[in-house]
Formats: structure tokens, C-alpha cells, sequence
């Protein structure tokens, strides 16, 4: 079995876009981000990701990038599969991101369709086909076009499938269930497809989808891993229940722009300081207040918490 094949077995369920804590001064907080991550894989969550739209990439410097995928490497240390955010508006970066994760030795790199600059499909193909060609890792495309301002069409994604080998996943966050059920169609149904969409991480298994990259993993990291679980065992009925469950958190936090409801939330687990750097900013107090109660049925909350 080739190095592609072995990623594309195990790299599946759910897959924790973790986020990148800041202590107060907004300096990045690498010792609360290995805790992070150590409690992503305790509570089961089958690989990781970082420096995804969870992890603010477009807060970060590139060298900051850099030590987040350095430091995420390290606190994995092999136990579960790691494939980082490095993708960026800016083509050179991305290719350079690219390449440092392959040196670093990841499982694979998510590669986000360039923000702001709306590129035709032309220039989406070129883009992905010359990243592709530069390093020998996995590539997972991530298309979320409700924040990139651009959606990579299903023809384009299956062009760059047959010309690149090494193109072996989508994470759609994209709402149109008819484009990604023509992802798998177009793309071949062992082709890897994740939802990015969380009341469609469901649904996208039903039709033969690989798992979610789901910021609400943050949170509820044991849930979103169980409900992967039950469905790989046969289980439809848990995994469904589990769907509904998670319905609540996953609507609440995503009633302002991710990841500011999951840093809130998770400041009130006590799992980090709840800091964004600017332009993104918390919640206004009504949505941490709704959060805050949202929460109380999913984790048992800090009494200083669940006092207020």
C-alpha cells in the first residue's frame, strides 16, 4: 500500500480544526494549545488540524504559523494524524506553508481556497495544481465559499483530482448538499469528503462522506467523535441521535462569525483565555449569555461560570 493510500485509510471521523489560544497581551499561549490538544486526543478525536478557519490563520504571522504546526507536531507526537491549515490568499505562501509542513512530516496539509481575490476556476486549478506538484504529502482542498467569496465548481476539483495524485480530499463547508453529493460522483466515492458544515456532518456520512472537520469538536470533542464512531459500527440509530444532540451547540455557536463563539465557550469551560485578535472580537454579553446556558447541557461548567 503506497504512503497515499495509508493516509487516505486513516485519515477519517473526526477530524478537531483546533483553535490558536492567546494569552491576555494576544501573544500566542503555546502551553495551553498542547493542552489543547491533548485533550482533543483523550477524548478521542481521530486527527487534528490547526491554523484552519477555527485557528484565525489570517491573525497570525507566517512565522507564527510556523510554530503552531512546529508545536502541534510535537504534542501529537505520532498518536493520531495531523493535518494543518496552509492555505492563504497569497499563492506564495501557501506553496511555502506547503512545503514547511511536508519537512515537518505531517499526514497531509489543507489547502483553503484563496480569500478576497475571487480567482476564476482557471486560476483556482492553476493555484492548487502547482502547490500539488511542489511537495509529495496529501492535499486536502477546503472550500467554504460563504468566506472565501469564491465556490471551487465540481469540474474543477474533479480536473485537478485526475491531473494530481497526491488531491486526495475535499473539506466542504458549503450548505449545497446537491455539490458535494456531485463531489463524490465526480471525484470517485473513494475520494475523501468532509463536512465543514456542522448539521450536514451527518448527512454527508449517509452518502458516503470520510468524517467532519467541525469547529463544534472544539467543545463537545467526545460527541462529535462518538457520533463518527457509531456510524463506522453500524449504529445508524446513536449516530442520528447524537446528530440531534449536538444540533443546539452547533446553532449557537455559529450565531457570530467562528471562532469567536468557541473561544467564548471555551474560556467558560476554563480551557483558555478567551482572546481574538482584532478584527474579531467575542460576542456581544446576550450571545455569551445564551451560549453560557447552551453549554450547561453538554459540560459541566465552573461554578464561577454557571453562577453568573
Amino acid at each position: 500500500m503506497s504512503k497515499l493510500q495509508e493516509t487516505k485509510q486513516k485519515l477519517r471521523g473526526s477530524i478537531a480544526p483546533v483553535v490558536t489560544p492567546f494569552k491576555e497581551d494576544e501573544s500566542l499561549d503555546l502551553d495551553t494549545f498542547k493542552q489543547l490538544i491533548d485533550w482533543q486526543i483523550a477524548s478521542g478525536s481521530h486527527a487534528i488540524s490547526v491554523t484552519g478557519t477555527s485557528g484565525e490563520p489570517s491573525s497570525l504571522t507566517l512565522k507564527e504559523r510556523e510554530l503552531v504546526m512546529e508545536t502541534a507536531i510535537k504534542a501529537i507526537n505520532g498518536r493520531v494524524p495531523f493535518a494543518p491549515g496552509t492555505g492563504s490568499t497569497n499563492h506564495q505562501e501557501a506553496l511555502y506553508l506547503t512545503k514547511t509542513a511536508q519537512e515537518m512530516g505531517v499526514d497531509a496539509a489543507m489547502v483553503i481556497v484563496p480569500y478576497y481575490n475571487k480567482p476564476s476556476q482557471h486560476a483556482l486549478y492553476k493555484h492548487y495544481k502547482t502547490i500539488a506538484d511542489a511537495v509529495d504529502i496529501p492535499i486536502i482542498v477546503y472550500n467554504i465559499p460563504g468566506r472565501t467569496g469564491v465556490n471551487l465548481e465540481v469540474k474543477t476539483l474533479a480536473r485537478l483530482v485526475e491531473d494530481c495524485p497526491n488531491i486526495i480530499g475535499v473539506k466542504e463547508s458549503n450548505k449545497d448538499f446537491e455539490h458535494v453529493n456531485r463531489v463524490l460522483l465526480n471525484c470517485g466515492r473513494d475520494f475523501l469528503l468532509f463536512s465543514g458544515i456542522e448539521l450536514l456532518c451527518y448527512p454527508m456520512l449517509t452518502i458516503g462522506g470520510s468524517g467532519s472537520i467541525s469547529a463544534t469538536a472544539n467543545v463537545a470533542p467526545a460527541q462529535v467523535a462518538e457520533m463518527h464512531n457509531a456510524w463506522e459500527e453500524g449504529n445508524r440509530e446513536r449516530a442520528l441521535e447524537l446528530h440531534y444532540e449536538l444540533m443546539p451547540l452547533n446553532d449557537v455557536l455559529f450565531k457570530d462569525t467562528n471562532p469567536a463563539p468557541v473561544k467564548a465557550a471555551l474560556g467558560m469551560m476554563g480551557k483558555i483565555k478567551p482572546v481574538l485578535r482584532m478584527p474579531m472580537d467575542l460576542p456581544n454579553q446576550a450571545l455569551q449569555d445564551e451560549i453560557r446556558e447552551v453549554l450547561k447541557q453538554y459540560v459541566e461548567l465552573p461554578d464561577s461560570v454557571v453562577s453568573r
